[in-house]
Order: C-alpha cells, then structure tokens, then sequence
C-alpha cells in the first residue's frame, strides 16, 4: 500500500516549520510553543484536512486550517497534562511542557495556540479567496469555519468533555459516550469540516460531513480504550468505555462505527488511496477478536 500518509506528514511537518519561525521573535513562550508542537505525534487531526481537500480534487491549499487544527488539539493536550488536570508528568516519553517550561509559561502556551488556530482559519479564508473559482465562496467557509470550532472547542465540546472527565456525574454508558463525543469527535467534526470547507466543498453537505466525523471519532476512541483496557489492570478507576461497557459490546460497537465510517467515506466521494489507508489503520488498531473476548 502507498505511504499516503506519510506523504501529506512530510508536507505538513515542512509548514509546521515555517509557522513556528513565524510566531513572533524568539523567547522562552516561543520556545514553549514550538516544544509542544514538535513533541511527535502521528498527526491524524490535521492531516484528514489534507486528505478532505485532495480527495476534493479542487487543488485548494488547506495547509492554514490544516495548521491551526494542530494548534488546538495541542493546546487542549497542554491543558489536559497540567496539575490541576490530569497531572501527567510527561507526554509522549517526553516532560510535559509544564514540567518542561513551568506551569504558567505552558497556560500561556495553551492561550497562544488557541488563538493562532482562529488566526490560521481566517488566513485560510483568505487564501482561499484568491482562487478565481472559489472567492464568492471563501466568506461563507469562514464563518461556518469559525462556528465549527467555536462549538466544537467550547463548552458544549471539548471543553465540556474534559469537565465531564475530571468530574463524571458517574459510569453509565451515556455518560462515558458524552465524554467521547464532546473531548475526542469534536475535534475530528474540526478536521473534517476545516477540510471540507476549505477544500471547495458543497456547503449544502457539511452535516454529513460532520457525521461521518462523529463515526470515526468513535471508533478511534473505543480502539483506544480497548488498548488501554488491555494494558491496564487497574482501569477501574478510570471512565473507560471498555470497562464499563464490556470488551464485547465495546468491539461491537467500534465495528459498527467503522461500517458508518466507511459508507459515509464512499457517500461523500472521500474513498481515496489516503483514507483507504487510514481506515485500514483504524481496523489495526481492534484488539484480537479473542483477545477481545477474553480468550
């Protein structure tokens, strides 16, 4: 199978580069930024607006929203390791940038990143008004760009669902699937809706856009729970939809999310070499069958 991913990765690691250099002269808040965006990473969230666009055909540079949607997902993964979170020390093998950099040096980060994703999304509309094809388009992208990631990020999303995470009304199945939906598929309805918007898409279909999302969201959740499950003796403490759904109704509930994922994928004209790929990375990811079941 072609390396895809890695392809759009190359491309998108080169104007990460760039975007850093950009951020201002050096200083030690730079320095923060750059730490936390350069801490590794597979670069799932911004490359499926890379992926939205090419399959698009349309040749619209989505490289700004691609950008900023990195700028959320780490500036929401800063706040998620600080003390008065979840208290991690490192993220991916590395300190933590509040172990790295000092707590309020890492809050100051999370602000920064924050708005430079607004930014990108602005300058994406911008860029995107200049393509003679697209310009009476390029406002209305915008805004509803900028809608998608206000709800998406704000207090009925991500926001939200780590407030839910730090303090769950208890360990019911609604519960967990509401943490889920609000802390981890918001952020791809951003990718998705980023890439779809600003790759020329029919704006009538940003819906379905948004709900082909939500199937992947799941399904990339549920696999990492039922990894984490696997690893982790002592995830009853933790809101886990492994755990308190069960292996067997978790991995039923996953295959049933990619089935939707996949038909939504072939509805909305997105069944490319890039997605093929990265569907059958999310099938890699279901534990075992017997594994699952406890064999």
């Amino acid at each position: 199978m072609s390396d895809f991913l890695g392809v759009f990765r190359t491309q998108f690691e080169s104007a990460l580069r760039d975007a850093v250099e950009q951020m201002g002269e050096k200083s030690t808040l730079r320095d923060a930024c750059e730490y936390a965006l350069t801490n590794g990473g597979k670069r799932l969230r911004p490359l499926i607006v890379m992926m939205v666009a090419d399959a698009l055909g349309h040749g619209l540079d989505v490289l700004p929203a691609s950008l900023g949607v990195e700028y959320f997902h780490t500036a929401s993964l800063i706040a998620d390791d600080l003390p008065c979170m979840d208290n991690d020390d490192e993220r991916r093998s590395r300190p933590s940038l509040h172990k790295a950099f000092e707590e309020s040096v890492a809050l100051l980060a999370s602000y920064s990143l924050i708005s430079a994703g607004y930014e990108a999304i602005y300058r994406n509309g911008q860029v995107m008004k200049k393509h003679p094809s697209f310009a009476q388009q390029s406002d209305a992208a915008t805004v509803l760009g900028l809608e998608t990631v206000t709800r998406c990020a704000g207090i009925l999303g991500a926001t939200n669902g780590q407030f839910l995470d730090l303090y769950p009304p208890d360990r019911t199945i609604e519960t967990i699937l509401k943490i889920i939906y609000q802390k981890t598929v918001t952020l791809f309805q951003i990718s998705f809706c980023l890439g779809w918007l600003f790759g020329g898409g029919d704006l009538n279909r940003l819906e379905k856009v948004k709900e082909c999302a939500t199937h992947m969201g799941y399904a990339f959740q549920i696999a990492d729970d039922l990894q984490d499950d696997l690893q982790d003796t002592e995830q009853e403490s933790e809101i886990n939809i492994a755990s308190v759904f069960g292996y067997e109704q978790a991995v039923a509930l996953f295959d049933e999310k990619m089935r939707f994922f996949e038909a939504d994928l072939k509805e909305l004209g997105l069944w490319t070499g890039p997605f093929r790929q990265a569907v059958d990375l999310l099938w890699k990811l279901k534990p075992p069958a017997a594994v699952a079941a406890g064999g």
